[in-house]
């Protein structure tokens, strides 16, 4: 099997080891599920706990220009007209009339080449840009054309004839959908008894806001001084249209962000600076550097409070997609709940006597989408004596589980000392303790859930008072006393 080979892997892979392991399930799924919609199982949790407390300790706990938050999910309807999510905050939707499947309008393409038989083939396909699906596409019209041209046209190009000729990406009906209408991504929802328009509001759909509106608050109780940041990890709720690949897009999902306020005319310098800091935080935590990108925004791709923008993108199963935005927000936010809530939330520079409107650098990612990357990358086959040994080669950090305690068997004359070992070990890490089947097959099974370290107690521990500890990725051993197990643990699980 080639390093190659090795790497190289499946999005059903990951799906089926996060069902099979207890990592990730999906929602309500003795109900047939709900859409888009994903459940953290038992070592799932884990995971996420532990990539939340490594982002906020390099964001928050490890620097001291950085306070935290947590903002309410529901909050004032003013908070959204004056972000602009009322007005501008949709995607364009398309509608198949006959399976009622939706789709975003700029997410459909039209593909026509040449085919065998020297007569137009077209094909309506799903793709995030013109240039991925001109990519998927151009093997197959190689072969049917020496030169390999074809077009590739979305919705806003296509002539009425032309619009008539498309299937629906679900049920393949042809000249099925709708015309695209815009369509608001928030969930709504209504506050007291009475359902009518006065007490309608939403669910958030970022996290962002909630700290916007805070901004007076931070700053009066924790006397900061310029530029300083405010962290928050939360919920937020999207009625994405064409959700998937997994838990990358979904309706319900985890953000963490960070609003960092600098000085006008500082922004294009604080902006780089969080840029590399957030890039090398992934590879610092075990991603692979060829695996990550930078990639600025084109000005029609910015957002219409952005003067700049960064994309950390990860090359996932389905290709290279966004991981982390880092955005130049200027001082929109601020100057807009200004004028909606009548709140003067400048800031006075008591050392210069300057007062001025701050500038805001949000590096936003999420929390999900981490852990998927975290989980594709560390995702590892190898053939050991014939057989294929699958690894989760997580961080240390990240690692769910951190030591497993295995008894040789389940001989009662081993249990006392393995029981005690375990209890020893639970009170300084997450510890599991596995005495089922071989010990070949519980190694196999810690392997494929990440857990860096394995302590073995067999009959000779009995007699020396030592204990075995195995190496995840190397499979190496070592003997240790037990006395001295707890010191040397820490010692590995600290190593880089």
């Amino acid at each position: 099997m080639t390093d190659e080979s090795k790497n190289k892997v499946d999005m059903n892979e990951i799906v089926s080891l996060c069902k099979r392991r207890g990592i990730i399930f999906p929602s309500s799924e003795i109900y047939g599920g709900l859409g888009s919609t994903w459940d953290y199982g038992p070592l799932g949790v884990e995971l996420k706990r532990n990539v939340k407390d490594a982002w906020w300790k390099a964001v928050v706990q490890e620097r001291e220009d950085m306070v935290g938050l947590d903002a309410a999910i529901l909050m004032h309807p003013k908070t959204w007209e004056a972000s602009g999510h009322l007005e501008s905050f949709t995607d364009p939707l398309v509608e198949c009339r006959f399976c009622n499947q939706r789709f975003r309008a700029d997410q459909i393409w039209r593909v026509e080449f040449v085919g065998q038989d020297g007569k137009p083939v077209h094909r309506t396909t799903l793709g995030t840009s013109q240039k991925e699906v001109i990519e998927s596409f151009r093997e197959e019209a190689r072969r049917h054309q020496p030169n390999g041209l074809f077009s590739v046209k979305g919705l806003t190009e296509l002539t009425e004839e032309d619009y008539r000729t498309l299937r629906c990406p679900s049920c393949d009906s042809v000249d099925s959908l709708t015309k695209s209408r815009m369509f608001n991504l928030m969930f709504k929802t209504f506050m007291g008894p009475v359902e009518d328009e006065a007490s309608q509001i939403y669910l958030r759909p970022e996290t962002a806001q909630g700290i916007f509106v805070n901004f007076e608050n931070v700053l009066n109780s924790s006397r900061r001084k310029m530029p300083f940041g405010i962290a928050q990890i939360g919920k937020s709720f999207r009625n994405e249209i064409t959700p998937g690949n997994f838990t990358f897009r979904s309706r319900e999902f985890e953000q963490m962000e960070i609003e960092y306020f600098v000085k006008p005319g500082t922004d294009e310098e604080q902006l780089k600076s969080w840029v590399e800091e957030r890039f090398q935080w992934y590879i610092n935590l075990g991603i692979k550097r060829e695996n990550l990108r930078i990639r600025p925004h084109g000005k029609e791709e910015l957002a219409h409070y952005a003067k700049a923008c960064y994309d950390i993108e990860y090359s996932f199963p389905m290709g290279w997609s966004e991981l982390e935005g880092i955005a130049n927000r200027s001082d929109y936010d601020l100057k807009q709940h200004t004028q909606y809530s009548g709140r003067d939330l400048s800031y006075f520079d008591e050392e210069t006597g300057e007062r001025y409107v701050p500038y805001v650098i949000e590096p936003s990612g999420g929390v999900d989408r981490a852990i998927l990357a975290f989980l594709v990358d560390a995702y590892y086959q190898e053939e050991v004596r014939g057989e294929t040994r699958v690894i989760l080669r997580l961080h240390k950090a990240l690692a769910p589980v951190k030591v497993a305690v295995l008894p040789l068997s389940r001989n009662e004359k081993l249990l006392p000392m393995s029981q005690e070992v375990y209890k020893s070990l639970k009170r300084h890490w997450m510890v599991s303790y596995d005495d089922a089947q071989s010990i070949g097959r519980r190694y196999r099974r810690q392997d494929e859930i990440g857990t860096p370290l394995c302590v073995t107690i067999d009959f000779q521990s009995l007699e020396d008072k030592a204990v075995t500890i195995r190496d995840r990725d190397s499979m190496e051993q070592i003997r240790v006393r037990v006395e001295e197990l707890k010191d040397v643990l820490h010692q590995k699980l600290s190593e880089e």
